[in-house]
């Protein structure tokens, strides 16, 4: 079986050490998944108004989180919370009521800054939100990763003194993943 992944990039930043990590963990995936990087940067303001009728670009959201069999979230970490281009994404897919796209996909959530505490308040205000959307989350190991210099290779793998952390994290996701979905087939 294989196993499609979304990965929900919470930075629209060009050199973003977020959009790099996101794009080395698929290095460090096994063979049966698949990686699709879900764009965010298009979507418009969330607005309940527009329930009814959602831009094109919601559309495309929503049928990328629907089609997955997991998620994954990496997000830097602003003022001490979650970017609003994420939570404007989490809004959109989650609406209307009664039609979220996230209800019941297993997620991992990680981040990475250059500040000595990584992401950690973000990705516990993220773990609330997803708590409420009824997405299992991955509890552990937690990944609140600080960038360093030498932290990527120059071919944008994980260095040697991360591979191994990030490794555990990404085999332990897949279980993860992996047990969700053995139990929605056997449900």
């Amino acid at each position: 079986m294989s196993y499609r992944i979304a990965v929900v990039v919470g930075s629209l930043r060009r050199d973003s050490y977020n959009k790099r990590l996101a794009q080395a963990l698929k290095g460090l995936a096994p063979d049966e998944f698949e990686f699709e990087m879900v764009r965010i940067d298009d979507l418009p303001l969330y607005n309940q108004d527009d329930d009814a009728h959602p831009a094109p670009q919601v559309k495309r959201l929503k049928g990328e989180i629907a089609n997955a069999q997991g998620v994954i979230f990496v997000t830097p970490e602003y003022n001490r919370s979650i970017p609003g281009v994420l939570k404007n994404a989490i809004d959109h897919a989650s609406r209307p009521y009664g039609q979220s796209a996230w209800a019941g996909k297993p997620a991992g959530v990680i981040g990475m800054s250059g500040g000595a505490i990584g992401t950690a308040l973000a990705q516990q205000h993220l773990r609330n939100i997803l708590a409420y959307l009824d997405v299992p989350t991955l509890g552990q190991p937690e990944a609140f990763v600080q960038y360093k210099e030498g932290f990527f290779n120059a071919d944008g793998s994980v260095g040697e003194a991360s591979r191994k952390f990030l490794q555990t994290w990404m085999d332990r996701f897949a279980d993860f993943v992996k047990h969700h979905a053995d139990a929605v087939a056997t449900a």
